[in-house]
């Protein structure tokens, strides 16, 4: 009994510890330490809500700096934004990142300069190194009006670059 209990707790710090690699990633993401400008830009002001496994829910204030012409958030930014959440909620779920093999965004509405938009990413789908996520962005300051909806499957990349072979 002792011995399922402790297989039972190591299991759930290490479920845990999985999701903070996960929350620390996008916030690293987030705050440009790592990726790219545009990344960091697009995810500016993110705060996460609620962090689960394989589940997560953020908000952010749409800045000018991700906007188009006509002051709506771009929709480069929601792509963006959703590609990132959608990966830290399948990488809550695993031991390591994975790559983005099929992605689908359906646009809605728009959002505009200083609105507040939610955003959920839940893990609908694991079939081992395929992961599928559904991700919805919502405008809260419009009463949760959808502004896009995506499906996000992912591969575990196992790829391993040559090593140099010993000399005999």
């Amino acid at each position: 009994m002792a011995e399922n209990s402790m297989e039972e707790d190591q299991s759930i710090a290490r479920t845990h510890l999985q999701l903070q690699r996960s929350l620390k990633w996008l916030d690293e993401v987030t705050n440009g330490a790592i990726g790219y400008e545009l990344e960091a830009r697009s995810l500016r002001g993110l705060q996460v809500i609620k962090a689960q496994t394989g589940f997560l829910r953020c908000s952010f204030i749409v800045p000018a700096t991700a906007s188009d012409m006509n002051g709506n958030r771009h929709i480069g930014a929601i792509a963006t934004i959703i590609d990132n959440v959608g990966g830290a909620a399948i990488y809550s779920t695993g031991h390591h990142l994975k790559v983005t093999v099929n992605f689908n965004i359906q646009y809605h509405s728009t959002a505009k300069i200083q609105e507040e938009v939610e955003i959920e990413a839940k893990v609908n789908g694991d079939r081992g190194k395929l992961t599928s996520v559904v991700i919805e962005v919502r405008n809260k300051s419009n009463n949760g009006r959808l502004i896009a909806i995506a499906t996000q499957w992912t591969a575990a990349n196992d790829y391993r670059s040559p090593q140099p072979q010993a000399k005999l």
